[in-house]
């Protein structure tokens, strides 16, 4: 996730403090994302020495308003016009968790893929639940349509993780079929021996 951007999106609407822009951020992505405000201000101060930002005096209370500058709407708008690169994938840590469970001896990794995948399911019926109520369920502002869609984005990872989990359970029982010194999930083997039953 890029603040960077996001901050300089907002301030496209017009000027702001750290703590309306965090709220604003949070706001429009339902709090999925928390940003510490500490964050907020350290990447507002490289902005602005970047070019990106600029003062724009202080409210009533002292807080010091940024305003966005013509260099940050362009990188604004090179952001929303530029696909995000898939090139260097983050960091999945179940992805390296189940790696590494599989070539760590005594780890029972049928266990970790089904602990994830009760974990997983718990999630997405949380998110569904969202969808169905509140401002999710029927988006009349536009910060309500974009809660609605990170919800989209929520239920489909979750959905795509438990198909991953599916297929690394199959994946194991094969190689247990194929190779008698590979890790099984044993729940996965318990299963498979009840379907034969």
């Amino acid at each position: 996730m890029s603040v960077k951007q996001a901050l300089l999106a907002l301030l496209e609407q017009g000027p702001m403090y750290g703590y309306q822009l965090r709220a604003e951020f949070e706001q429009r992505t339902g709090s999925t994302w928390p940003l510490n405000v500490g964050q907020v201000y350290t990447t507002l101060t490289r902005l602005e020495r970047d070019g990106l930002v600029e003062g724009a005096g202080a409210d009533d209370e002292g807080h010091v308003i940024y305003r966005v500058t013509d260099a940050g709407r362009d990188e604004v708008s090179t952001w929303f016009t530029t696909p995000v690169a898939r090139t260097q994938p983050p960091r999945d840590e179940l992805a390296i968790k189940l790696a590494l469970a599989v070539t760590v001896p005594g780890v029972d990794v049928g266990r970790v893929i089904q602990q994830q995948r009760s974990a997983t399911m718990a999630a997405l019926q949380d998110y569904t639940r969202l969808k169905r109520s509140g401002r999710a369920a029927t988006p009349t502002a536009p910060s309500d349509l974009a809660w609605s869609l990170v919800l989209d984005s929520l239920v489909f990872a979750a959905e795509a993780e438990i198909r991953w989990l599916d297929h690394c359970e199959a994946r194991l029982r094969r190689a247990a079929l194929e190779r008698p010194d590979a890790p099984a999930p044993a729940g996965a083997l318990a299963r498979d021996e009840e379907t034969v039953r």
